[in-house]
């Protein structure tokens, strides 16, 4: 019904809004002023002036509607994504956070998740900051932020832990150095908060 619609506005689908209200506008004030002649000339005027207007209000709708459903795929690629994360299948993960184009903070914070799953910790600060760029006043992103910083800020004060910090180029080799025993609870209790912190994110969408 709606490429009818486009035919008596003497469009094709592909017109663009301002393409649409021009049209609009143009077949309205004919109509208009051609109701008021004599005879049937008035009477198919009048009649012509219903059919525009509701053929313009048909292709409103379904555009607005096309808008909504974009938004709402955006929303379960990113579901998506972060069900992926949660099922540790982390390659279907960047696969779609590769194929997606509209690279806004949360697909950012979910590139930092899936390098954080990966123990690519420089990485994984380097997304979150893009995304507390783009959306400073979000907590969840402020939040994993502080929690990532605060855990690479103790692993360079207690001398590392295994895999802390590794370069994905490097192939992720263990950096060794300082008193493991005496810090190891304690750093554990610092990695347990930041992997908690990260999967209660994926989990509350």
């Amino acid at each position: 019904m709606c490429k009818e619609s486009y035919e008596l506005l003497g469009l094709d689908e592909s017109a663009s809004d301002e393409e649409l209200e021009k049209r609009y506008e143009e077949l309205k004030q004919k109509y208009n002023e051609e109701k008021w002649q004599d005879g049937e000339a008035g009477n198919n005027a009048a009649r012509m002036l219903d059919r525009i207007e509701a053929a313009y209000a048909e292709i409103k709708e379904a555009r607005l509607a096309a808008a909504a459903a974009n938004q709402k795929t955006s929303d379960d690629v990113f579901e998506d994504v972060a069900a992926a994360i949660r099922s540790g299948d982390l390659n279907r993960a960047q696969q779609l956070l590769d194929a997606f184009n509209e690279r806004n903070a949360e697909w950012h914070y979910l590139q930092s998740v899936v390098f954080y799953k990966k123990n690519w910790m420089n990485e994984s600060k380097k997304q979150l900051e893009i995304a507390i760029q783009m959306d400073g006043e979000n907590e969840k992103y402020r939040s994993a932020y502080e929690k990532l910083k605060a855990r690479a800020d103790y692993a360079g004060q207690t001398g590392g832990a295994p895999n802390t910090n590794p370069d994905p180029a490097s192939g992720g080799q263990q950096m060794g150095g300082g008193n493991w025993c005496s810090t190891c609870a304690s750093m554990c209790y610092t990695y347990l908060c930041v992997n908690c912190l990260f999967n209660l994110c994926c989990n509350c969408r």
